[in-house]
């Protein structure tokens, strides 16, 4: 959209840069659930593989289409904690394309990650828009960053960025609207 620039719209939904060290060990540590659901798969390409997307949903708040689309220490980050030396062995992971969407499918269902096309959930996001359009008196690209932070951490899946800058130009013209009505 006109607010976004075209970096901004670029590193929206992406890595556009490495994770800080703080960051990695927020989104990237393995807990012993995450352990679990890991374990469960064969072979050290699948591990990597479905452990990258995992993670990659926590931090960013979307599956990629390119699930091998990450910074370098970030695979071998994981690679550590997983204890495989091999960290070329990813590279097998894409092989067979249905494989990342199950994975993906499956990281979904055992986390609890929505879509945002949830009748609830999509109520819920545009209720929060609408309120902090109301009451911050901030400019389109800080609404978009919040609407963006608020579907991560309610585990909605991002909207394309089209779409969520579409719906936050439409959330401030509403305010800017009612504001002038309250003053009127």
């Amino acid at each position: 959209m006109e607010f976004l620039t075209d970096e901004q719209a670029e590193a929206y939904g992406s890595f556009a840069e490495e994770p800080t060290r703080p960051e990695l060990e927020r989104f990237f540590f393995l807990d012993d659930e995450d352990r679990n659901l890991i374990a469960k798969r064969r072979g050290d390409h699948n591990r990597r593989g479905f452990v990258l997307q995992m993670c990659t949903v926590r931090y960013i708040g979307l599956f990629l289409e390119d699930p091998l689309a990450v910074p370098w220490p970030v695979v071998e980050h994981l690679a550590a904690q997983l204890e495989i030396e091999d960290p070329s062995c990813l590279k097998d992971y894409t092989e067979r394309l249905k494989t990342a969407y199950e994975h993906a499918w499956e990281i979904r269902d055992a986390y609890g990650y929505q879509q945002y096309e949830d009748p609830a959930h999509g109520r819920i996001f545009r209720a929060f828009l609408h309120k902090r359009a109301w009451t911050h008196a901030e400019g389109p690209v800080a609404l978009f960053n919040h609407a963006a932070g608020w579907l991560r951490r309610h585990r909605v899946l991002l909207l394309g960025v089209n779409v969520l800058a579409r719906q936050v130009s439409e959330v401030r013209t509403i305010a800017e609207k009612r504001l002038h009505a309250t003053v009127a």
